[in-house]
This record gives structure tokens, C-alpha cells and sequence, in this order.
């Protein structure tokens, strides 16, 4: 991924809470039938591993966890939201007529060796790990002892593990960072205005701290 020097985030807390707060990836591989790219859920153990380790399932019928041979390199990216940038937000354009159009967004990729994990146990504990987490701001939360214990054996007999141990971490937060304060904070408010709040908010918090 090309990251310009405004846009990189390296910060290895900074880009773990990214993959924990945006937990759907995109898994790409290129295996015996070439590229393939799968969007999937996964489940970060930071303590594992210098990097961590991505931790998800995909089911039987998938033919990725066949074509994928286990310590492949992969790559998972993740992302959070993306928005459309007006040149006419800029005050700056108004005065010089300097601006172009851009698209802003924050992406996190994670660069790793796949293991496949064609395993009831490692399967079953991950699915539990998983549901804990994204049911926890349920009223009431599902938990796999909800359904009939045949049902659930069966399902989990349709999925199949993959553990990805991550070699390298590489972020890019594309804010505007390379412009004026004053352009910044104007098209994040404008962003903040149409609804476009996740990323107007942090360009609105990168046209602070350029203010500093």
C-alpha cells in the first residue's frame, strides 16, 4: 500500500483498537487458483506472536481453506469508513482556485502467514470468543448453549479454522492531513454535516492537532 508520510500510522495500540473496533476483513490470497479475496470476521490476540495473531473461520463449502496451503503469506485489510472530498469545501480553493477532488478513509492491512485450522476444538473456542465479544452489547445476549447442542455441532462441523500470525502492520488515515487547518476543519464539518460523521469527527481531530 503506498502511505505518503502525512497519512501512515504506525502506532502498533493505534492499529490493534483499529482491527478490534472494525473486525469484518478482507482476507486476500493467492492460492492454486489465484487471487481470492474474502470478507470474514476476525478475532485479534494481541499476546500472541510479535505482531498478534487474526483468528476466524470460513465455512466448508469455501474452497479458499483448500486452496490456501498453510504458511502462504495472506493479507487482511480492514477499514473503517471512506468519504468523498470536495474541492469547494476548501476555503483555500475559494481564494487560489488550487484544489482538486479526493477521497478520504482509514484503512489498516495486515500482512501474515495463514495456518488452517480444520479443528472441532480450536473451531469451537473461537466461534465462543467470537460471540462473547460482538453479543456483549446485546439486552440480552445470544450464547452458543441457546441452541439445541446438535444443531451447534452441526454448524460447527460446516466451518473451518484459519489463524493468520501477523508479520507486519501498516496504517494509512487519509484526512487531509497534507492540507491547511482551515481547509481541514472546513471539509470535516461539511463531512459532520451530511452524515458522514466517523470521518469528518477525525478530520475535525487532525485539523486540532495541526492547529497545536
Amino acid at each position: 500500500m503506498y502511505v505518503p508520510a502525512h497519512f501512515d500510522v504506525s502506532d502498533p495500540e493505534t492499529l490493534c483498537n483499529f482491527i478490534d473496533n472494525n473486525a469484518l476483513g478482507v482476507l486476500v490470497t493467492h492460492g492454486k487458483s489465484g487471487l481470492d479475496a474474502n470478507h470474514i470476521p476476525f478475532e485479534l490476540n494481541r499476546t500472541q506472536g510479535p505482531h498478534g495473531v487474526l483468528h476466524s473461520h470460513v465455512a466448508r463449502n469455501n474452497p479458499v481453506w483448500q486452496d490456501t496451503a498453510s504458511g502462504d503469506e495472506v493479507l487482511v485489510v480492514f477499514r473503517a469508513a471512506d468519504a468523498y472530498i470536495s474541492p469547494q469545501w476548501y476555503p483555500s480553493k475559494h481564494e487560489f482556485h488550487k484544489q482538486v477532488p479526493t477521497w478520504n478513509y482509514l484503512v489498516v492491512h495486515a500482512h501474515g502467514r495463514v495456518t488452517i485450522r480444520d479443528d472441532e476444538r480450536y473451531v469451537r473456542g473461537m466461534v465462543a470468543r467470537l460471540t462473547r465479544t460482538h453479543e456483549a452489547s446485546q439486552p440480552v445476549p445470544w450464547k452458543m448453549t441457546d441452541a439445541p447442542k446438535d444443531f451447534t455441532d452441526m454448524m460447527l462441523k460446516a466451518i473451518v479454522g484459519v489463524e493468520i500470525e501477523i508479520t507486519r502492520l501498516e496504517g494509512k488515515f487519509k484526512l487531509s492531513q497534507n492540507k491547511d487547518e482551515r481547509d481541514i476543519r472546513s471539509a470535516g464539518e461539511k463531512l459532520v454535516e451530511q452524515g458522514d460523521r466517523l470521518v469528518g469527527e477525525r478530520m475535525l481531530d487532525a485539523a486540532a492537532a495541526k492547529a497545536v
